[in-house]
């Protein structure tokens, strides 16, 4: 059996590997750092026993062989300086688990198109070493009109995983998710249920979602249009959280906001769309790191 190389051992990355693992796969972090093992522990809120993870660490520049199977899990602005060492070929399979979209565009081998992941499960850190896995909900894979031979043996040990004929709008409806409430919130320094009680925040949070309605309905005529109520539903239920991009801000890390909000602008252009919310937030982000 083939081994899986993982690029990014962060939150999802990690549970990622664990998911392969439990499917009775290997699991190799790729990383320049290669002190080996890895040792990270996941805690899980529903009370199963914690799980001590760990994984060998090789440099991409030891890889023999080009990898067939490799989950990219690093943060999207990362991504091209985390791929250049990566020999990569037209049969390798890669799954991009990362916010955003686009973020592999012209960084893989002509022909190779990577399998997308969305996730609505959640993963935080709880020190250098532990990661609680908050909630395992619903993942999706899609991209390609193959199931892989490997989907099956993975989707009985990966928690609520499926391969929807409609996976391009659940991808639409994260993505508007994360274009409306990271930045809102990384911008303001608040947790997501802010976005429920200001009304400034709500007013805005109205108008990117109008504008990235727009934009997918002029993409996909089928588009609902219905992403203000998603959104807020998704800030209710994770009110308390902090999106990954306020903590970027806070941690003077780059953000994905090039990725995200960036993406919508790229699709808006050729279309002759204006997306002046997505604009200004993503000059005020940019301009913050």
């Amino acid at each position: 059996m083939s081994t899986w190389y993982l690029l990014g051992a962060g939150n999802m990355g990690l549970l990622a590997a664990y998911y392969l693992r439990q499917a009775g796969f290997a699991v190799t972090v790729l990383r320049h750092d290669t002190a080996s093992p890895l040792r990270r522990r996941l805690t899980f809120a529903d009370g199963r026993p914690p799980c001590d993870l760990i994984l060998p660490v090789l440099s991409p520049a030891a890889l023999t062989e080009p990898p067939r199977h490799l989950v990219v899990a690093c943060k999207a602005p990362y991504s091209a300086a985390a791929l250049e060492p990566v020999p990569l070929t037209a049969n390798s399979q890669v799954l991009r688990l990362q916010n955003g979209l686009g973020s592999l565009d012209g960084l893989l081998p002509g022909g190779l198109r990577p399998i997308e992941v969305v996730t609505t499960s959640a993963v935080k850190q709880d020190g250098p070493a532990q990661h609680q896995v908050v909630a395992e909900n619903e993942t999706w894979m899609g991209g390609g009109d193959v199931v892989p031979d490997w989907f099956e043996q993975l989707s009985t040990h990966w928690p609520n995983l499926s391969w929807p004929t409609d996976f391009q709008h659940r991808q639409w409806h994260k993505l508007v998710a994360n274009a409306v409430i990271n930045p809102l919130t990384a911008l303001h320094d608040v947790p997501n249920g802010r976005l429920l009680e200001d009304r400034e925040l709500q007013r805005q949070a109205a108008e990117l979602c109008r504008e990235a309605d727009q934009l997918l309905t002029a993409l996909d005529p089928t588009w609902p249009g219905d992403s203000l109520p998603r959104v807020m539903a998704v800030a209710s239920a994770t009110a308390g959280n902090t999106s990954s991009m306020r903590a970027d801000v806070r941690n003077g890390a780059r953000t994905e906001i090039d990725a995200i909000n960036g993406y919508l602008l790229r699709r808006a252009a050729p279309l002759g769309l204006s997306l002046p919310a997505h604009e200004r937030i993503a000059t005020a982000l940019t301009s913050r790191t």
